[in-house]
């Protein structure tokens, strides 16, 4: 079972952040046991601070006690009011999510709360993204970080942020699939009401943890297979490419991801017919030749094998607009 904390920062906290938050997730939490399976996450609120007042002192809200905290496998960071003593009166806090994340956590920050995931030091020579309305001030302070406020989410190496206001509803939708499975999410959107066509986001993220594994020159192999779905890929070529053996090249590419070359390619190819059918705008046959198939029947094999179900079944199931 995974050790979800929202964190409880010092200051004026957002409260729709935290709390949507946390109502999403034990809902995905609920609907995941009953499906018949074991509780996924352990979810709890937690800071340096007894009690918070976010939005103005109207509510309040009494986190567990952060020090007791023995591991944590996912951080939560909500969205703050940023001042000037922002950083300063967290300094604690900072030092804790970097000690985390150091021991293999990882960090989930919405809006403005990127700023104390800024101050780790986590973020420098990456992407993140936060409110436009922030961008000029987080570009003065942290001039190192790649910040693309245009993204609704973005994720580097275990690394989550997404863009202002109450986007962090897609980042929750982002997280659910990732740490359940796609139907746990779908579930969400639908009964939450949160629109699941993230035109912006990666349709490869649920291969995120194939990605930290630190072989550039797989990292290198992956980014091609995924940008060239639509053609013929030949492995030996692609092994040829970066200047290794084919033998060489699989061994390491089984190393890295769990996969062999052809194993990824397909669930790649399978990954994005799913969010294609899931949307509803094509039918099986324009997105099986979007995928690069030619061959319906070798196309619902695969499928089958890796969803468990047929496209159109899949289709019937899960897209929005049926």
């Amino acid at each position: 079972m995974k050790q979800v904390i929202i964190v409880a920062p010092q200051g004026r906290t957002n409260m729709s952040s935290m709390a949507g938050s946390f109502e999403i997730l034990t809902s995905a939490n609920a609907y995941w046991r009953r499906l018949g399976n074991k509780p996924m996450i352990e979810l709890c609120i937690a800071g340096f601070v007894k009690d918070i007042k976010p939005d103005a002192g109207f509510f309040s809200i009494h986190p567990v006690d952060i020090t007791t905290m023995n591991y944590a496998d996912l951080i939560i960071v909500p969205s703050v009011y940023y001042d000037d003593d922002l950083i300063k009166k967290n300094s604690a806090l900072i030092d804790w999510m970097r000690e985390q994340y150091m021991t293999g956590a990882e960090i989930a920050t919405m809006c403005s709360g990127v700023f104390l995931l800024a101050a780790t030091g986590l973020l420098d020579k990456k992407t993140c993204s936060t409110h436009w309305n922030h961008a000029d001030k987080f570009r003065r302070l942290f001039p190192e970080i790649d910040l693309q406020p245009d993204k609704l989410i973005t994720s580097d190496r275990g690394i989550y942020t997404n863009g202002g206001a109450y986007s962090f509803l897609n980042l929750m939708l982002f997280l659910v699939e990732k740490y359940f499975d796609r139907q746990t999410a779908i579930y969400c959107s639908k009964i939450f009401q949160i629109d699941m066509d993230r035109t912006s986001q990666s349709p490869f993220f649920i291969f995120e943890t194939q990605k930290t594994h630190g072989d550039e020159m797989i990292s290198e192999a992956q980014t091609y297979i995924e940008k060239n779905l639509r053609e013929k890929i030949s492995f030996e070529e692609l092994a040829l490419k970066l200047a290794t053996s084919r033998r060489n090249f699989d061994r390491r590419f089984i190393k890295a991801t769990g996969n062999t070359p052809v194993e990824y390619l397909q669930r790649v190819k399978v990954e994005v017919a799913k969010n294609t059918l899931e949307k509803g705008r094509k039918n099986v046959f324009e997105t099986m030749y979007d995928v690069g198939y030619s061959d319906d029947k070798a196309f619902r094999e695969v499928f089958r094998k890796i969803t468990g179900m047929s496209p159109l079944e899949y289709k019937g199931k899960f897209n929005k607009s049926l």
